[in-house]
């Protein structure tokens, strides 16, 4: 399978210039896609570019990332409403390096001649004056056909209030000239990304065109929506991050686990390397039992792996158990602690002085006179009557009980369930 018949029926092509098919068959080819490092970590809307030069890499061709030292300096206008705020050299640096970390889960940059590449395109910026821009590159895109563009005229057209900066409308400009630049220096014949830079992309075809005749391809993605026709890749939180400290690999996990059935279809072909065969077999086996979610539960797993490692994976695997009442007190020993209190954010808390717990404090003491977690003993002592009172996931069966240092998590924790779903945390503090 050829790589524009992989992406065909992956889901993957939105637009694509002709020419490319035979150009690609015709010789290795190296291609770009472009990231501006306005964090410090990738997010999950990024991965459809990542991915685009995963099956790239796999089919034999040359990947190249573009981080945007220079255009993230810009901000580029598609897609969005308003103009964003422009970032610092040094927090942009910083970014570029947290990024290309990341980028080595996917690709490979110990290769042979289709090794992966990265490059900052402030590299070839920052000695350019902007008088010798205007000269050399700007004088071959007329405004006409940079205002043909659809980023451009919906800014134009009172979308936003805030209208289009100079500094914006020059954007397709600069990211042009990186296809320019990378043509000329890396021999680089290709750029991808998703559909709303298809107007980017083409300029800097056409300037290629205009300055160098020579020719070069485009290919882009559809941009990912949910079912519903909301934001892919958002949650209540906001963005679903790579980096474990904005999204632990506990919440990445449950975020792939969730998905309707309509987007497990469709994002198991995007976000997994499994194959054609392995993929229908998954939607079929999912078709016939649905409500064991066996497409939702392959799409969460290779895509953990892929992003953080196996071990991280059995680690939301067993945290996810505690849940669905399905965890015990080893499994509560063996995760994390950014793992633990992931999965019980939000739940009410209490503190109490480790000297009592150190002490040791019985049942009745700590979930009443200590927390007040129960307001009587009445109701102690009915619901351990009844059976629904655990503590991290051991059932109580005496109100009397002693609670001591043993019994912490993470030398800090315990976790009281009141019933199925009613959880507490305790938290012991020096």
């Amino acid at each position: 399978m050829t790589f524009i018949d992989e992406l065909k029926w992956r889901g993957m092509i939105h637009d694509i210039m002709p020419g490319t098919k035979e150009q690609l068959k015709k010789e290795m080819t190296t291609a770009y896609v472009g990231i501006d490092p306005t964090a410090d970590s990738l997010h999950i809307g990024h991965l459809v570019s990542v991915m685009l030069l995963k099956h790239f890499q796999l089919a034999g061709h040359k990947p190249i990332i573009v981080l945007g030292g220079a255009t993230g300096m810009i901000g580029d206008p598609s897609g969005k409403s308003e103009e964003r705020n422009l970032l610092s050299e040094a927090t942009l640096k910083h970014n570029q390096a947290r990024i290309k970390n990341q980028l080595t889960n996917f690709l490979d940059f110990n290769g042979d001649e289709n090794s992966a590449e990265i490059v900052n395109n402030y590299d070839w910026m920052k000695n350019i004056s902007f008088l010798e821009f205007i000269r050399d590159i700007g004088k071959h895109i007329t405004v006409n056909y940079m205002m043909a563009k659809d980023s451009v005229k919906k800014r134009l057209n009172n979308e936003a209030k805030s209208g289009l900066s100079f500094t914006e409308f020059s954007y397709q400009l600069v990211q042009g000239y990186d296809f320019f630049y990378l043509y000329e220096h890396k021999n680089c014949k290709l750029q991808m990304g998703g559909s709303d830079q298809w107007g980017n992309i083409i300029t800097g075809t056409e300037l290629i065109r205009r300055k160098l005749n020579g020719q070069a391809f485009a290919i882009t993605c559809p941009l990912i929506t949910k079912a519903d026709g909301k934001k892919f890749g958002k949650t209540e939180q906001g963005n679903v991050w790579l980096a474990k400290k904005y999204t632990s690999s506990y919440k990445f996990y449950q975020f792939w686990l969730n998905v309707s059935d309509e987007d497990a279809e469709r994002y198991i072909k995007i976000f997994t390397l499994l194959s054609k065969d392995e993929i229908e077999k998954l939607i079929n086996e999912h078709k016939e039992i649905p409500h064991l979610r066996i497409l939702q539960s392959a799409l969460a797993k290779e895509i953990t792996i892929l992003v953080h490692s196996e071990e991280d994976y059995n680690s939301a695997v067993e945290a996810s158990k505690i849940l669905f009442g399905k965890g015990t007190k080893e499994t509560l020993s063996k995760i994390d602690e950014e793992t633990f209190l992931s999965v019980f954010e939000g739940v009410p808390q209490f503190e109490i002085n480790m000297s009592d717990v150190v002490a040791g404090i019985n049942v009745t003491d700590l979930l009443i006179d200590k927390t007040k977690v129960f307001s009587s003993k009445g109701e102690l002592r009915r619901l351990i009557t009844g059976g629904g009172l655990s503590i991290n996931k051991e059932k109580v069966t005496d109100a009397n009980s002693t609670i001591d240092k043993s019994w912490l998590i993470d030398k800090k924790y315990i976790l009281v369930q009141k019933g199925k779903k009613n959880y507490f945390l305790i938290k012991a503090i020096n």
